[in-house]
């Protein structure tokens, strides 16, 4: 099973590696957000629970994020191979949890892709996605709001996994192809793949 955590800021292009690294190593993408969003519409004892902290504008509790993505790993045979996790861990405790639970199914996190690009042009990039998709989220005063949380809660965890030997700093900018050219030496190197 290879495991690959993609990490970095909202718009460093996370979305668009996630989907190079699935088809380029075979991997079953778990996006925590799609996964919630899916168990929420569905209407299961899952979603039903998330949704009662999303609705207070709570985050969702880590035991409850790691039994959502431990029945993922267990009931879907397409991620017996590997996996690739897009917006999960958030934080120290939710990378030692998940540390935890795939040492639990004889697996490991075996790298961590993060992806480096500058608060300039991370706001560039998201104001432009926003004028392109609509999105409303993609504002100035959110994206600040977005970069606060992610440098104070989530930039932690580069550090984590440096300490453990797993983080692959990669440079964000430049055509997609040359960013992706640049992970796939980066994982070659480390991982021999």
């Amino acid at each position: 099973m290879f495991n690959i955590v993609i990490f970095g800021a909202p718009g460093s292009g996370k979305g668009t590696q996630s989907e190079n690294l699935i088809k380029h190593y075979g991997l079953f993408h778990i996006s925590t957000g799609d996964v919630l969003r899916s168990h929420i519409a569905r209407g299961t004892e899952l979603g039903k629970t998330a949704e009662s902290y999303i609705s207070k504008g709570s985050l969702i509790p880590d035991e409850l994020m790691i039994s959502i993505l431990a029945d993922i790993l267990d009931n879907t045979p397409e991620a017996r191979d590997g996996v690739i996790f897009d917006g999960f861990p958030r934080t120290i405790p939710q990378a030692q949890a998940l540390n935890t639970m795939l040492a639990e199914r004889g697996a490991k996190v075996d790298a961590v892709v993060g992806l480096q690009v500058d608060d300039e042009e991370l706001i560039t990039r998201l104001l432009k996605r926003g004028q392109d998709s609509g999105r409303s989220d993609d504002n100035l005063e959110t994206i600040n709001k977005r970069l606060e949380v992610y440098h104070s809660q989530t930039l932690p965890l580069q550090e984590f996994y440096q300490k453990q030997g797993d983080f692959l700093g990669i440079k964000g900018t430049g055509t997609v192809e040359e960013i992706f050219d640049r992970i796939k030496a980066a994982i070659k190197e480390k991982c021999g793949r």
